[in-house]
């Protein structure tokens, strides 16, 4: 199932951003303060697949732990994080909803309640290229479940996209417009649709 990859698999695809021309390398102290700065957020994003496709659609973060991707038509996949599963409801699916643990997912990084990319062993790669800068973390205990590569611009700090990058090879991009941050989203809106504890992996 292609969308799946949107949370457990990914890789580095190359895209435009608007940025200021020779930005200097954000640090990772700033990076973290700036994914602290708020809780909840909410926009648009486009979503490119491993196979090349392109999906696009409404993102709902609350943090910690909670994420909703509203895919728009044709496409009917719904994704939801509700803090400790990531649901995939396709309804083409012949299986119904399934479940996968969000704390083995490279995505529970930047949904944690307090983001810190100053702890031992979680920062692989740190880089600019003089328009943006990109962050690659993992788990530190647990590397075999993939990493995440976070681009970020500046003045002021904004989170432009990411790569999910799994141990296989597979990866899938976010590319995330203008989000609103600090927006009120009840808890109701990141219910796993179809899923109960028995359907959780």
């Amino acid at each position: 199932m292609k969308t799946i990859r949107l949370i457990l698999a990914a890789g580095l695809t190359t895209v435009a951003l608007a940025a200021p021309a020779m930005a200097e390398r954000l640090s990772l102290d700033e990076i973290s303060k700036y994914l602290n700065s708020f809780k909840s957020a909410s926009g648009e994003f486009t979503q490119i697949n491993d196979d090349g496709t392109i999906s696009t659609g409404q993102i709902y973060i609350k943090r910690p732990g909670r994420v909703r991707f509203e895919y728009n038509p044709p496409e009917k996949t719904l994704v939801v994080a509700d803090g400790s599963t990531v649901g995939i409801v396709d309804p083409k699916s012949n299986t119904g909803p399934e479940g996968y643990p969000l704390n083995q997912t490279p995505l529970k990084i930047i949904l944690a309640r307090k983001v810190d990319f100053s702890r031992a062993r979680m920062v692989t790669g740190h880089k600019s290229d003089g328009k943006t800068t990109t962050v690659r973390a993992q788990d530190p205990d647990h590397p075999e479940y993939g990493s995440i590569d976070l681009v970020f611009t500046g003045s002021p700090v904004e989170l432009r996209q990411w790569v999910i990058n799994d141990g296989s090879g597979s990866q899938t991009t976010v590319i995330l417009g203008d989000l609103t941050k600090n927006v009120q989203l009840a808890n109701d809106k990141f219910v796993i649709p179809g899923i109960g504890a028995s359907d959780r992996n």
